[in-house]
């Protein structure tokens, strides 16, 4: 039987309604020396637009799921209703429900799917693929323009383990699964994927596919589409199964344009994925380096020594000193250099090998060992930060994030121009933080957060840092994304980093698997 659906998140909000946040009083008069307060409650009651969809054309649907899993009722429709980037809380907030679908449609299995999107072009019905809803970047709201409606393609039903091959160590999922579910079916072979992006609490499988998800462990187990060995879509002109070995030579890799597609070009059923043994040992600690390029230079030293513990973050000295992961001590510390957090997991030898070898070169850097408490409640809080952001929208405080990569040559100019554009859009009085969530060889990923006083129009105050930290991001050669995939913001600046060409490529491909345009119109394609 497949596992119990999970709670569902807040319309408003981030994630499950019991674990809201409360700032302590402690971290509202910072707040308020800071930014100041300002109440700014949601709206309640709103609800979404009539459904465009009639009987006649919902019977389609009703014939190939079953009735009950066509559903138009406006609490379900709301629930499905964009992702949870700050520009749709802010939406959400303000009692705006346009984007929300006509109908939620919940299909059970590859053929299903299939029959849906045969349904979605013959009546020329956009479809937006649903796992989890954690998207940030506007991939969960389709273009309505020339279509009949909209349709939410929630996949919720879909949750079953496929396959385990023990032997070969892979496992068949489907695209339902959140992350939780997914890690408790894997356990009970005594298997796990390890990968925990902030969001796993709620992502899907099928998500962290379309998206080319990273998880907060990928300097041990790697990025979710690194994993993914085999999978099988559909699309309106028939399906794809893809991965028949571990590596082959058989042309262009064509996973990689389901990968990342964000349910563009196809709906992705099922996702065959390299797992590893459950951890006998988990272990965490942290290290202070006097300044972010000390610390990351010693991140460098240690990938390309091919010495990469299992998590291995840095958080810049305004990231560190405000410690946004711990509402209870925010700004605790006035000196406290970059916090380093390393964890690690395996066998107790290998943890323990691992761990000596790692020490042994970031003493030698300079680095300071602080014990195990800060890697311990940095593991402890690391996927309840979006719940802050949700408490500090509610007095008034704009926050944000937006992510970045690039070569350890570019490291230092990609930090320092991105935090000037966005100081600059937002003005005297905000902060700008950053880490380094994601560490290769070549390089790494730069992850930013921003809070800044809510200004009348909070939405366009937020567009306009966005825009200006994304021109920057390209005017130093970075990639427009790292692991937040492109969805309806950054088409633009994703336009300029694959060229005119490149951009035409995608067309053709669209253009072949989704001939009508049904499938997540306006998402990704530039």
């Amino acid at each position: 039987m497949p596992p119990e659906p999970t709670v569902e998140m807040h319309p408003q909000r981030w994630g499950d309604p019991a674990a809201a946040t409360v700032l302590p009083d402690s971290a509202l008069g910072l707040v308020e020396l800071a930014f100041g307060l300002q109440d700014r409650p949601p709206v309640e009651g709103a609800t979404p637009p009539a459904c465009a969809l009639d009987d006649a054309l919902l019977d389609g649907l009703r014939a190939v799921v079953g009735a009950e899993h066509v559903l138009t009722d406006d609490a379900t429709r709301t629930l499905r209703t964009r992702g949870k980037s700050t520009p749709d809380l802010l939406r959400a907030r303000a009692g705006d429900l346009d984007d929300a679908p006509d109908a939620v449609v919940r299909p059970d299995g590859h053929e299903q799917v299939d029959a849906v999107l045969a349904w979605a072009a013959d009546h020329r019905v956009a479809v937006v693929p649903f796992g989890g809803g954690t998207c940030v970047t506007g991939g969960l709201a389709a273009r309505r323009d020339g279509f009949a409606g909209v349709v939410s393609l929630d996949l919720v039903r879909m949750k079953r383990l496929l396959a385990v091959d023990e032997v070969s160590m892979t496992a068949t999922l489907e695209p339902g699964l959140r992350g939780p579910e997914a890690e408790a079916l894997l356990a009970e072979h005594g298997l796990t994927l390890g990968h925990y992006p902030q969001s796993f609490r709620h992502a899907s499988i099928g998500g962290f596919a379309a998206t080319r998800s990273s998880g907060q462990s990928s300097a041990g187990y790697g990025r979710f589409d690194a994993m993914v060995v085999g999978l099988t879509a559909a699309t309106p002109t028939g399906s794809l199964t893809l991965g028949s070995s571990p590596a082959n030579a058989a042309g262009p890799d064509l996973r990689q344009l389901l990968l990342g597609s964000e349910g563009a070009f196809g709906v992705i059923t099922s996702v065959t994925l390299r797992v590893r043994r459950a951890p006998a040992v988990t272990s965490y600690e942290g290290w202070r380096w006097p300044s972010f390029d000390a610390g990351s230079d010693a991140m460098r030293a240690l990938a390309q020594a091919g010495l990469l513990p299992t998590v291995l973050r840095l958080s810049d000295e305004s990231e560190t000193a405000i410690n946004l992961a711990d509402p209870s001590s925010i700004g605790g510390a006035e000196d406290p250099g970059c916090l380093m957090v390393t964890g690690y997991e395996g066998t107790k030898s290998f943890v323990e090998a691992r761990r000596a070898a790692v020490a042994a070169v970031l003493t030698d850097l300079g680095g300071t060992p602080l014990g195990t408490e800060p890697g311990e409640r940095w593991a402890h809080g690391r996927f309840d930060g979006p719940y802050l952001r949700d408490a500090l929208l509610d007095h008034g405080v704009l926050v944000e994030t937006l992510e970045t990569a690039t070569f350890w040559s570019n490291r230092e100019r990609l930090h320092a121009d991105v935090r000037a554009a966005l100081t600059a859009a937002l003005g005297d009085g905000s902060l700008v933080l950053c880490h380094v969530s994601h560490v290769y060889e070549t390089g790494c990923s730069l992850y930013f957060t921003v809070a800044a006083r809510e200004a009348e129009d909070p939405l366009a105050q937020w567009q306009a840092a966005k825009a200006a930290a994304s021109e920057a991001i390209r005017a130093v050669g970075a990639t427009i994304t790292h692991h937040h995939a492109i969805g309806t913001d950054h088409k633009p600046w994703f336009a300029q980093e694959i060229g005119d060409v490149g951009v035409r490529v995608l067309r053709a491909v669209k253009a072949e698997l989704d001939p009508v345009g049904v499938l997540n119109p306006g998402v990704l394609i530039p």
